[in-house]
């Protein structure tokens, strides 16, 4: 794989996505997005020295589903913190307003990240916030900027040269409003106090793109609003800091386009061009299952077919959510151990970190799919549950060059139309009859006592490589399983020739995938 890099400072490779608006790393297909000016090239976040993912979970609390995703860069200890403390506030803000624990479906809170700037002038990270409480999901976002120069973090706002500056902005922002939408937004609503102006990034062009939040100035039917304040009129409104980070993500984006056009150039029309034009536009094997297979290989342990699980007492220990911090160190721990195991691996932390998931399948384990953003995909039509599913085989297959053939359903939830998308796409679900809990667990010996005790051959085990916890329960978890006489397959070994039907809910290598509940 490919990576552009500074030899110091913050690396920036933007990528755009003909037409859909927004573009980058983390691409947001599923919002509705104005055409340009309000389009915002994010950064390659493998372009970043040293960027890892944090991610906040909450499964099994009764009542609610939580899964918040950030970015943690080396040597920005006041961004990290930031962005924790912004996370950690979502989270107990949501868990006071969601104390009923008999809502059906379940509110759900999920936070996504991309960066809006990437380079030694200035870095900028886009929280995307969604909320589920019922009656369909409410988006917002905010924009945390961070100078490299000065080790400082600010919120938007800081772009900006004072509250006289502010109030002018709003001023140029109600004025646009109101010639390109009218009277379906409340003008009066764009203030230069509060939050209004909470997420605000530059384009390609230097202008000031300001996002509002969903509901926030206008009915929530509208779904995202944005304005781009021309270039020329915001300059004049900027912090020093804030000119600095326009004209650097100017010139990035001058710089990728004659990278972009002297790799187009070099590249012709052969068959690797097509493949990576086609990941770029968000190209979708959906529309061509057969095109898809051909492209990329399905995803399979180099190590398959070692292990003989009809005589063998075979397990298969599985770990969702990353790659994440800890899951270097993990891989580490199973090559030692010679274990081989599955991942089921969230799509814009795999975008983030490929490295991590090339080590995954060279190292004999398998790599399989557990969504884009973890959104429960049991709430999701199926437009949005094929898109996910897409986006994240799309960033295993830039990894690895193969597309994974399994996907673990975020939270265990399936629903009909879950199946049907999933048959389609040849994927088999996978879910788990042990749960290791360790997500919830304070110390790794408990996930330990807790796995020994329900293991059983056949068993598919849940744990999580998110987790300093987890990570260490490993050794003593391979070490007490080998001693009763247990081998650590992947998942699609553990049914041998039988193989595993797209479509089908698996949660066990002793369970016969026959009629079973969408649970």
């Amino acid at each position: 794989m490919h990576q552009k890099r500074f030899s110091s400072g913050i690396a920036l490779l933007a990528l755009s996505a003909a037409g859909c608006g927004l573009a980058g790393g983390s691409p947001e297909r599923d919002i509705v997005v104005p055409a340009e000016p309000t389009l915002i090239d994010f950064a390659d976040p493998t372009a970043v020295p040293g960027l890892t993912t944090r991610t906040l979970i909450e499964e099994h609390a009764v009542g609610r589903y939580v899964h918040i995703s950030y970015p943690e860069l080396k040597n920005a200890p006041a961004l990290n913190h930031a962005l924790r403390a912004a996370a950690e506030k979502q989270w107990r803000d949501f868990r006071g307003r969601t104390k009923d624990d008999s809502a059906n479906p379940r509110p759900e809170l999920n936070v996504e990240w991309q960066l809006a700037a990437a380079s030694p002038q200035a870095v900028a990270v886009r929280l995307r916030t969604g909320e589920y409480l019922g009656a369909g999901w409410a988006n917002s976002t905010r924009t945390y900027w961070f100078d490299p120069g000065t080790g400082r973090t600010m919120g938007s706002g800081g772009l900006l040269g004072g509250e006289d500056a502010m109030r002018r902005l709003a001023g140029l922002v109600r004025e646009q409003l109101g010639e390109e939408r009218g009277p379906q937004v409340d003008r009066a609503e764009v203030t230069a106090k509060g939050d209004r102006f909470d997420s605000m990034a530059f384009n390609r062009d230097g202008d000031l793109v300001v996002e509002f939040d969903d509901c926030q100035i206008a009915p929530c039917s509208l779904g995202r609003l944005a304005v781009a304040v021309p270039e020329r009129q915001v300059r004049p409104l900027l912090s020093a800091f804030g000119r600095r980070a326009q004209t650097s993500v100017a010139q990035k984006s001058v710089d990728q386009k004659s990278v972009d056009q002297e790799s187009e150039d070099e590249s012709g029309a052969g068959h690797e061009a097509g493949h990576k034009a086609g990941q770029k536009a968000g190209h979708n094997p959906f529309d061509d299952p057969g095109t898809a297979v051909a492209v990329d290989p399905r995803a399979v342990s180099n190590r398959a077919g070692t292990v003989d699980c009809a005589s063998a007492k075979c397990v298969a220990l599985t770990f969702d959510d990353g790659p994440g911090p800890h899951t270097g160190e993990l891989l580490d721990i199973l090559r030692e151990a010679r274990a081989r195991v599955t991942f089921f691996t969230v799509g814009v932390n795999a975008a983030a970190q490929p490295e991590l998931l090339e080590r995954m399948s060279a190292e004999g384990h398998l790599v399989a799919n557990h969504s884009w953003a973890h959104k429960d995909l049991s709430k999701q039509p199926s437009s949005k549950i094929a898109d996910s599913l897409v986006r994240t085989a799309d960033a295993v297959a830039a990894a690895i060059g193969q597309r994974p053939t399994l996907v673990r359903p975020p939270y265990g939830a399936v629903s009909q139309t879950l199946r049907d998308v999933a048959a389609d796409a040849g994927l088999a679900l996978v879910n788990w009859d042990v749960d290791a809990r360790d997500q919830v667990a304070e110390k790794a010996g408990d996930i330990v006592d807790l796995v020994v005790r329900r293991v059983h051959p056949g068993a598919i085990i849940l744990m999580h490589d998110i987790r300093r916890e987890s990570v260490d329960a490993v050794p003593d978890i391979l070490e007490k399983l080998r001693g009763k006489g247990y081998r650590f397959v992947t998942v699609p070994e553990l049914y041998g020739s039988a193989g595993m039907q797209a479509g089908r809910l698996y949660r066990s290598g002793i369970e016969l995938p026959g009629k079973q509940p969408l649970t």
